[in-house]
């Protein structure tokens, strides 16, 4: 299918955009909750329809705030859920796809993922996936925070891995994203702009300044530069929204590219997955 660059085709089919909404820690503070919700809202009206939560989150305050937020334009809405691995045994799984579904009051979950490795035998874990597949209550499933030797011993191709990624986390360039471009896995970068700890830095700040943009948005558009990536920054204001939309615009150099990797330089073989 072909896709505006903005825009990307996941393996069902489903076109999304190429900048998400994470939600790590939205819901957590009440006197924030009507600006967290005009937030996503903004970003869904912005073409940002990938909203990417999980039960973890905030123990269920962040899928209620994604509820609130999107049951007026639940059509268009790509909505990514995350089990933990603590209750994704076969049963487990189910029972939280269930409670997930009541917090957010939808009917469907498009996109739901085991959060991380765990106790629990993958094939069982995936077998729960696709009975809920079966009753219609999520459409594909994928997994989160797994390395190449957790994606080999899964029964299937999972549709998604969402991992850390962002200059200062490049470890999975080596091995893990060409893994996932051979078995058409999408990857989904979460913090791309690593809570904030990127956003002073000299070097980003320089290419930012070429393009009258902020670091922000360079680091958005960096992550997304090669296609079959998607972003999921958070933003909590509507301002902050529109901004995280505006960097789909930018297109980052060679120049800026080079200078990036010099001072963010790719690791020279395999190292363990990073988590935050």
């Amino acid at each position: 299918m072909a896709t505006a660059p903005e825009q990307m085709a996941t393996a069902d089919g489903q076109v999304v955009c190429a900048v998400g909404q994470g939600t790590w820690y939205l819901g957590d503070d009440p006197g924030t909750r009507e600006e967290e919700i005009a937030a996503l809202r903004a970003g869904i009206e912005a073409g940002l329809n990938l909203i990417d939560t999980a039960e973890m989150y905030g123990g269920g305050r962040s899928e209620d705030l994604v509820g609130a937020a999107i049951a007026p334009v639940r059509e268009q809405v790509y909505l990514v859920d995350k089990v933990l691995p603590s209750n994704a045994s076969r049963s487990g799984t189910i029972a939280a796809c269930e409670r997930s579904l009541r917090a957010l009051g939808t009917d469907w979950i498009d996109l739901y993922l085991l959060h991380w490795p765990g106790p629990y035998p993958e094939a069982e874990t995936v077998a729960a996936f696709e009975e809920l597949i079966e009753r219609g209550l999520i459409r594909s499933w994928g997994v989160s925070n797994f390395d190449p030797g957790d994606l080999a011993v899964l029964p299937a191709g999972p549709l998604v891995n969402q991992v850390l990624y962002n200059p200062s986390r490049r470890g999975v360039e080596v091995d893990l994203l060409p893994a996932h471009r051979a078995a058409g896995i999408t990857t989904m970068a979460y913090s791309p702009i690593e809570q904030g700890r990127l956003l002073d830095d000299p070097t980003l700040a320089g290419v930012a300044r070429r393009h009258g943009v902020s670091v922000a948005q360079v680091l958005i558009a960096w992550a997304v530069r090669e296609g079959g990536v998607i972003a999921i920054p958070k933003a909590s204001t509507v301002a902050h929204v529109r901004e995280n939309a505006a960097a789909l615009e930018l297109r980052l150099d060679a120049d800026d590219l080079a200078a990036i990797d010099a001072a963010f330089p790719a690791p020279d073989g395999p190292v363990p997955l990073e988590i935050l």
